[in-house]
């Protein structure tokens, strides 16, 4: 015959059960944000670090209290640079994970694919690189904490005729199986040029995979060009600086965001000598970005990224995209509330309307009618392996009221 339970078992019983359900009940009301980053494929040199800044800024926001009370959750989901991927996170963070917003996707060729997928499922989502113009559109779920690679070029233009440097007669490579690097190559780079009444040359493309890009440079210096305007990234940009220099190229090489890493300095060596790029973060504007600077050195050392000492733009954006959530978050009230989902995902895109926000990018960052932020560009000049600023612009005005 089963004894019944005595009173202070069924109270312990009681008390476990309700501990149980606390818990679970906790956890569900994590603050859940979904980070779509590149950790491998062709954009994994640019990418890996992403996760390293957001943890940062995470790990930072939970010592003090996380969001309106409850701690910021990250899920990750690496889409290996496939675009098809992308689309995939966003929907897998939407409906499996119950995440209130999404960091990325990482590139632009990804967030054209996944931007339909979030707004149809209502869900912000915030690249930290995808920086082709137009990405938005009329998206009004897909927000972008980047600076377009057609206002940071025609920035660098701004700063070379201010600095007289001699720009009379361009010559335009670039890398045609990257979107943003074929983009700005073959539209935005020659209709840039072209309105500053500089003389274009047709561009000339080379891919990824090229070894040898010999033929391209000769073709390029036949035209005896005063600058070479290079749209490529990192590894690819490398190659086509030191065939510029090995063909005997005096002039300037110049270029957008593409290729702006502080830590490519020893990929292009003393080839890249007065190369003029145009980078959306400065480490040593604030004590802030100096901190977080710092922190991401080491931080990579810790997880073997030994490659990566100086944070990219893409890579402060990411830091600062945690900050600017968290802003909008209070700012909505969320909880978390997995009933409140759907409501609390719209609350965070209504609050993100007219916000301003300071990070270690920007002080008093806006964003515009297509929900891009208005963002200061930094000039670097390379010389003798130093990454040394040479200008900077401001953020544009942001919108009246």
């Amino acid at each position: 015959m089963t004894k019944p339970i005595g009173t202070p078992l069924k109270a312990a019983i009681c008390a476990v059960a309700f501990l149980t359900a606390f818990a679970s009940s906790a956890r569900a009301q994590d603050i859940v944000i979904g980070l779509n980053m590149v950790k491998s494929g062709a954009l994994k040199n640019l990418g890996e670090a992403t996760e390293t800044s957001v943890n940062i800024a995470v790990d930072e926001i939970n010592a003090k209290g996380g969001v309106n009370g409850h701690k910021i959750k990250i899920i990750t989901y690496d889409t290996g640079s496939d675009p098809k991927q992308a689309a995939t996170a966003t929907q897998k963070f939407a409906q499996d994970d119950g995440a209130l917003a999404i960091i990325g996707p990482f590139s632009s060729g990804e967030a054209a694919v996944a931007f339909p997928v979030g707004e149809r499922l209502g869900i912000v989502q915030i690249p930290n690189a995808a920086s082709a113009p137009g990405l938005t559109g009329n998206f009004s779920y897909a927000w972008r904490l980047t600076a377009d690679e057609g206002t940071q070029f025609t920035r660098l233009l701004n700063t070379l005729k201010r600095k007289n440097i001699p720009i009379a007669k361009a010559e335009i490579m670039y890398l045609s199986d990257e979107r943003v690097a074929n983009i700005s190559g073959t539209q935005f780079y020659p209709g840039i040029l072209k309105a500053a009444g500089v003389e274009v040359g047709e561009p000339v493309a080379f891919q990824m995979k090229s070894f040898d890009v010999s033929p391209q440079v000769s073709q390029v210096l036949e035209r005896k060009p005063d600058v070479v305007a290079l749209a490529a990234t990192p590894d690819s940009a490398g190659k086509v600086i030191k065939e510029l220099r090995r063909q005997g190229f005096k002039g300037r090489v110049i270029g957008s965001q593409i290729f702006a890493d502080p830590n490519a300095l020893e990929l292009f060596g003393r080839d890249a000598d007065g190369l003029l790029i145009v980078a959306g973060f400065w480490a040593d504007r604030t004590d802030a970005s100096r901190a977080f600077a710092k922190k991401y050195a080491e931080e990579n050392a810790k997880r073997g990224l030994t490659s990566k000492k100086s944070p990219h733009h893409t890579d402060a954006w990411a830091y600062d995209i945690v900050y600017l959530l968290k802003q909008a978050m209070e700012r909505a009230k969320v909880t978390g509330d997995p009933a409140k989902l759907a409501e609390e995902r719209t609350a965070i895109r209504d609050a993100l309307k007219g916000i301003r926000f300071t990070g270690i990018t920007g002080d008093n960052i806006c964003f515009n009618a297509a929900r891009d932020a208005r963002l200061p560009g930094f000039i670097i000049e390379i010389n003798d392996l130093k990454w040394n600023l040479f200008d900077q612009h401001p953020a544009d005005d942001c919108p009246a009221g």
